[in-house]
């Protein structure tokens, strides 16, 4: 018998309810449904959230499992206990205003399924604004494990809302850690560095919302001052080279001084392609 899949995801108050109706509408258009959601509330949330995990906790009591904090703690910490909340192996990441395509959990699971050493497996992403059938942009990531290795040193080799992964060796790396803006990154350096196995799926099986002002957030001295200050964090594991640390900071540098409009030109066109 298989053993089952747990969902994670955290929300806090700021989620727009209609998007967070749309998430859990695709879980629930699964073609292999997941036996757990966990929800993390990351601190109270508004009326309107809570009604539709109300509703869903009605609908599903067996399945939904929420963890309540009493004030926001952020995306790092609030996965983190989440995680420890997952009864299965197997988890896999959600954000509450993305789409998982309804094949998504079957194919995933799949790869684990035919691979028993496998350790992290994401897919490609499929970005949108307001309408999920009006693809802006697509984030390609390489797929086998050898290039994902040599691509996690320039850039991240994982589009964190697609992954699935096994709960016990998120946890032997240490879970996730304080890295602001990098929580992500540094979890996927540190599996690498204790010999996680890895692979992305070449298909799009997440539709991404990029959100209002994504590129304009990507700006500015402020922002590039927290990058510069996670890629240290990076560099200090020893997983990447000094030349990989200032390659990478000059590029992003460019890309924060310029427009908005430019920028996110950039990353539609250049940045999200291999």
């Amino acid at each position: 018998m298989r053993q089952g899949i747990s969902i994670l995801m955290s929300i806090y108050k700021d989620e727009k309810p209609q998007y967070f109706r749309e998430c859990l509408e695709s879980l629930e258009k699964q073609t292999l449904k997941a036996d757990e959601w966990v929800i993390v509330e990351d601190g109270p949330l508004t009326t309107e959230l809570y009604d539709i995990l109300n509703e869903y906790q009605n609908k599903y009591p067996m399945i939904i499992k929420r963890v309540k904090s009493t004030k926001n703690e952020g995306l790092g910490k609030s996965l983190n206990k989440g995680l420890k909340k997952c009864k299965n192996e197997i988890v896999a990441r959600m954000d509450t205003d993305d789409i998982s395509k309804d094949t998504r959990l079957e194919e995933q699971f799949e790869e684990f399924h035919k691979n028993p050493d496998l350790d992290i497996c994401g897919t490609q992403i499929d970005e949108f604004e307001d309408n999920p059938n009006e693809i802006k942009a697509t984030r390609k990531v390489p797929c086998n494990h050898d290039d994902i290795i040599a691509y996690q040193k320039k850039r991240d080799a994982f589009n964190h809302m697609s992954v699935m992964y096994r709960k016990t060796s998120v946890i032997r790396a240490g879970s996730y850690m304080h890295c602001p803006l990098m929580e992500d990154t540094y979890l996927w350096v540190r599996m690498i560095q204790n010999g996680a196995k890895c692979k992305n799926i070449n298909k799009s099986l997440v539709l991404a919302r990029i959100g209002e002002g994504m590129y304009e957030r990507r700006g500015g001295m402020s922002y590039f001052l927290k990058y510069k200050k996670a890629k240290k964090i990076i560099l200090d594991t020893g997983f990447i080279t000094r030349k990989d640390y200032y390659e990478t900071l000059i590029i992003q540098f460019i890309v924060a001084v310029i427009p908005s409009k430019i920028r996110g030109t950039i990353y539609k066109k250049i940045l999200h392609r291999k």
